[in-house]
């Protein structure tokens, strides 16, 4: 039996909640549909910087009252900007449920984005990029899929670049609030211990009667041929992402994809950790991944090591994948990584922000909220041949392309 359930009201405004009567706690979110997706070269960043600004204060509420409403009664709030969502969420007791809507209503509905306050909060953002610039294993993934994206708008870094940043203003920021956070565009999805009645009333008290905008429609991602990719910098170690595209969150194929980067490198018992870090310590960090999108994923293996092993590793990740192309793996090793995907799965949904997030993602992607139970059964569909299959397919060293992070002073060969 679930306790989801999702209403639709007559100004368009979603509302998404699942009742957890055990808990004494509640996740509430409110998730705009709009992220870096929707940006172009010249204000790329801009989704990022509203989501600071939205907290900077409203015609009601200043900075430090927006905090102090939350945080004086137990409760947490943040924020984050991905590639296609923009997500204001905030963890609370029951009692202070309506509190915290009236809170995060008012936030994204009239930020005020006073010229002084974008002036100050552009040196936070800029900071928060110098950050990500200083940090090799942030750095890596914005250009592995910079790379890997090229030509389409996913290419580009959530945080945005320097230049955008500086130039921000109110009129570029109200417009580009105006276009995107409207009620058509608005999920509220809420986990843990909260009524669904209730909701829906505070929706319709704190939820003003704006104008619906028109959906712009996104990009579709068509890939095209990318190139390896060496950045020098004063780094200690060497870091390398090997990988390419792959299906997007609709393509059913995907679940393949997810079960195959666990074989080869999630969690300690995999076949890259085992062979690189576990045989001959040679690596700290090493590990696959896939980041997926509407429309398609980013799948790689990333693992830093001293400039010297930078080879034996490279050697070492092209042999497993090749053993995953010309052998089928057991079916004993296969259930065994199923359980650890079902498994962590299951201890993520300890914590109400992460159901809320996936409830979310669920009908942002699919329209309709995914039971635990179905996704689990997903994973179960998965076979032996279907792994052997997209091995060869996903894994072709023609395909792959190589994002490295060095040191200026080193020499290395990246060819497989």
């Amino acid at each position: 039996m679930h306790n989801f359930r999702v209403t639709t009201l007559p100004n368009s405004i979603r509302l998404v909640s699942e009742y957890l009567p055990y808990l004494q706690s509640f996740s509430l979110g409110f998730w705009i549909n709009v992220g870096t997706r929707d940006e172009s070269i010249n204000n790329n960043g801009i989704s990022h910087f509203i989501e600071h600004m939205v907290f900077k204060g409203t015609k009601k509420r200043s900075a430090k009252r927006i905090s102090e409403e939350i945080e004086s009664y137990g409760g947490y709030i943040n924020a984050f900007t991905s590639k296609e969502h923009t997500c204001y969420y905030s963890k609370g007791l029951p009692k202070n449920l309506g509190r915290t809507f009236s809170v995060l209503s008012d936030m994204i509905q009239n930020p005020l984005f006073k010229d002084h306050h974008i002036k100050r909060e552009a040196g936070v953002v800029l900071d928060e990029l110098k950050d990500i610039d200083d940090n090799p294993e942030e750095l890596i993934y914005d250009k592995f899929e910079e790379v890997i994206f090229r030509g389409n708008s996913l290419s580009l870094p959530v945080i945005g670049v320097e230049k955008n940043i500086k130039k921000f203003n109110s009129g570029e920021l109200l417009k580009y609030h105006n276009d995107n956070y409207n009620r058509n565009k608005l999920l509220i999805v809420a986990s843990g211990a909260v009524s669904h009645d209730e909701l829906i009333k505070l929706a319709e008290k704190y939820i003003e009667r704006n104008s619906i905008a028109q959906n712009k429609k996104r990009q579709n991602f068509n890939p095209k041929k990318a190139d390896d990719l060496i950045i020098e910098k004063d780094f200690q170690q060497v870091h390398t992402i090997l990988g390419r595209t792959t299906y997007g969150l609709k393509n059913e194929r995907r679940m393949m994809i997810k079960v195959l980067s666990a074989v080869l490198g999630q969690g300690s018992s995999s076949r890259l950790f085992q062979a690189v870090r576990e045989k001959l310590g040679i690596t700290y960090q090493i590990h696959s991944f896939l980041n997926s999108y509407y429309d398609t994923s980013a799948f790689g293996i990333y693992y830093s090591t001293n400039p010297k092993q930078t080879t034996k590793v490279l050697e070492i990740v092209n042999r497993e994948m090749q053993k995953l192309k010309e052998k089928k793996i057991s079916e004993r090793e296969l259930q065994r990584v199923k359980e650890y995907l079902k498994g962590s799965t299951l201890l993520s949904l300890e914590s109400t922000t992460n159901r809320m997030i996936r409830m979310a993602n669920a009908m942002l992607y699919f329209g309709r909220v995914i039971t635990i139970e179905e996704f689990l059964k997903k994973i179960d569909y998965v076979t032996v041949k279907d792994i052997f299959e997209v091995a060869n397919e996903v894994l072709d060293n023609e395909k792959l392309i190589k994002v490295i992070l060095k040191s200026s002073g080193e020499s290395l060969k990246i060819a497989a």
